[in-house]
């Protein structure tokens, strides 16, 4: 017992209060990011989190008030690491619309695909945890905008944008949708084949979208 006592105060010896807080702050997202990709939402409890962690309880409620806000805090941390992801697939990408709607796709699939528990925090447990629930609108409404943003051109030549921010709505949807579908394992385990399905059918949409703006 004292050689435990012993290594708790050593552990943090020298390093700054703020840091330390930052850290074990890190270390509790990343066990409860580890429970909930691996067992689901009912693993994580703030006793499990933080004997994964490795940490005193007392440390969980000097960051969190509970589980709920420690689960905001990995979805945050996980779509920020996809929005990274996405934002350099794209600007890799170019102009092209078939090559950015390709490169996007596949960003967001191999980001799954790369870590499955990544999947199952931002798509497939979002559908019964109201925390997730609400994040998960937000970046559909923040994806939704990015994409009648890009067709900002073709509605500011038309004057109407009706049609462009319905395809986008319909888009977004699909492309959440379609996300949960692989994490699931529903699509089966090739990539590039649903990749090459999804880009056929987002560009028909995108052509459909266009030829129905006033002329």
């Amino acid at each position: 017992m004292a050689s435990v006592r012993t290594a708790a105060s050593t552990r943090w010896a020298g390093v700054p209060v703020a840091r330390r807080r930052d850290e074990r702050r890190a270390m509790l997202v990343r066990a409860a990011f580890a429970l909930f990709g691996e067992q689901g939402e009912g693993a994580l409890t703030v006793r499990a989190v933080c004997r994964r962690a490795e940490l005193h309880t007392r440390y969980f409620y000097e960051n969190f008030t509970g589980t709920d806000e420690l689960l905001a805090a990995v979805y945050d941390q996980e779509a920020a690491a996809l929005g990274d992801v996405l934002a350099r697939s794209l600007d890799e990408a170019g102009s092209a619309p078939e090559t950015r709607t390709r490169a996007g796709i596949r960003a967001v699939l191999r980001f799954i695909t790369d870590d499955p528990r990544r999947g199952r925090v931002l798509f497939t447990e979002a559908r019964g945890n109201e925390v997730l629930a609400v994040r998960r609108r937000a970046a559909q409404t923040a994806l939704l905008e990015g994409l009648v943003a890009m067709g900002g051109a073709e509605v500011g030549r038309a004057g109407s944008g009706l049609p462009v921010v319905i395809a986008a709505t319909m888009f977004t949807g699909a492309m959440t949708e379609l996300a949960q579908q692989w994490a699931d394992g529903r699509l089966g385990r090739d990539l590039e084949a649903v990749v090459d399905q999804a880009v056929e059918l987002s560009l028909a949409m995108r052509v459909s979208a266009a030829e129905r703006l006033p002329r």
